[in-house]
């Protein structure tokens, strides 16, 4: 029978990567903390009407992407191709917006587009959004929170912030009116894509990848002479607390982000190391949707971060800074299937006194030389060796794979001897 395989555009994540990947994600975890986040977890799917209401219906993710389905009471519903409106939804039916909240989530995301490096059909993204916040200082914190990531992670020098105001929906209609005019002038120009999107979401296409469109760009209107004075502010503002904290800014006038619900503050942080899709981070200040979704009130921003996106980008630096150590300590090695029962005895007694000194017992009856080839291949530091002899006199074997050095420890006295010895080498 021919065998199955895994959905296009969707991959496994093999224990030779997924070492790496748990590193990554520990590493995030540990930042959102250190700034005061908290973690929410969001059902995969969601009501199809959440997406078209926060998204916006004239968008790809909406008119193209998103997997959707009847369920049996033939309601329409959809996995989830990104995390904000679950979130938003979250907070408001679970009553959370009574005082500001730090809040972060990760995990699978799904929207139906052509597979390629660094893009599948079910990707993860790790993404945060704060609520109560309306100044500048909120959107400072969270930028230096990504820059701390970089930091972490070893790729700050490769990574670059690209920052805009797309201002408020007054600025944006006006700018709006004056984009399409401008372009309704040049439609020969413009790619089939921009065509599309004159009349449906014209600032879409100041993220065209096409070069005549963006050659006829240059000389189109530009978002900052729409902007209020506020807007202004604000940019000049957030620009001058990062530059003041040591982070390179670089004012990108075309930066709309791809979703409806953005207002004045966007980002993304992007990178030349990853070709064509070269974005590893962004987002922007979403002001209007809680109350969109049925909320209150409520200013908001946050971001999202492709963690296949960001794997690419350690791999291209070699992993320099992760530590996705998971070698055994030790590989215990048993001569015999009748030595098991002894064998399990003391592992699981060096488990207890020793939580983080890992141990990986063979389970199989195979030679001696077999397993000592297994747990060189381990990685092990030490072996623990358990045969006859060893049953019989209560004892334990260790040898340390690199040095050859042997030592032999007495379990009469419930291995105190043997688990000191590993606490002081370990």
């Amino acid at each position: 029978m021919k065998a199955i395989q895994a959905v296009r555009g969707m991959r496994d994540i093999t224990p030779d990567e997924s070492g790496r990947w748990s590193a990554i994600e520990r590493s995030i975890a540990n930042v959102f903390s250190r700034y005061g986040y908290r973690e929410i977890r969001m059902p995969l799917v969601e009501t199809t009407g959440l997406f078209h209401r926060s998204i916006g219906e004239i968008t790809d993710i909406v008119e193209k992407e998103m997997y959707t389905f009847p369920d049996r009471n033939n309601e329409s519903l959809a996995l989830r191709p990104e995390g904000t409106a679950g979130c938003v939804r979250a907070v408001i039916e679970n009553g959370l917006l009574n005082v500001p909240q730090k809040l972060w989530y990760c995990g699978p995301m799904f929207r139906y587009e052509k597979p390629q490096k660094g893009r599948h059909r079910q990707f993860h993204q790790v993404g945060a959004e704060v609520f109560g916040h309306p100044d500048v200082n909120v959107e400072a914190e969270m930028l230096l929170l990504n820059q701390r990531f970089w930091n972490d992670l070893g790729v700050a020098k490769n990574v670059s912030l690209e920052l805009n105001n797309i201002g408020d929906s007054v600025a944006r209609a006006h700018f709006r009116e004056a984009l399409v005019t401008f372009l309704s002038a040049h439609t020969k120009s413009l790619d089939s894509d921009s065509l599309r999107r004159l009349d449906s979401n014209p600032l879409r296409i100041l993220d065209s990848k096409n070069k005549d469109t963006q050659s006829l760009l240059n000389d189109a209107p530009k978002m900052a002479e729409f902007l209020s004075t506020d807007s202004v502010d604000r940019l000049e503002q957030l620009t001058r607390i990062l530059q003041g904290q040591g982070i390179k800014v670089k004012h990108n006038q075309r930066l709309v982000r791809g979703l409806d619900y953005y207002n004045d503050t966007v980002f993304e942080w992007v990178s030349n190391d990853l070709g064509a899709q070269g974005t590893v981070c962004g987002g922007g200040r979403y002001d209007k949707l809680v109350e969109q979704l049925g909320g209150k009130p409520t200013p908001a921003i946050g971001f999202a971060m492709g963690l296949e996106r960001l794997y690419l980008l350690l791999e291209a630096n070699q992993f320099a800074a992760l530590s996705d150590n998971h070698n055994p300590d030790a590989y215990l090695i048993v001569a015999a299937s009748s030595c098991q029962e002894y064998a399990f005895n003391v592992a699981e007694k060096i488990r207890n006194a020793l939580p983080d000194f890992a141990i990986m017992q063979n389970l199989a009856a195979t030679s001696m030389k077999s397993q000592f080839k297994k747990a060189d291949k381990s990685n092990a530091k030490y072996a623990l060796v358990i045969g006859e002899d060893e049953v019989e006199k209560r004892t334990v074997s260790f040898k340390h794979l690199d040095t050859g050095e042997q030592v032999s420890f007495s379990t009469a006295d419930e291995l105190t001897s043997l688990i000191n010895y590993l606490g002081t080498i370990n």
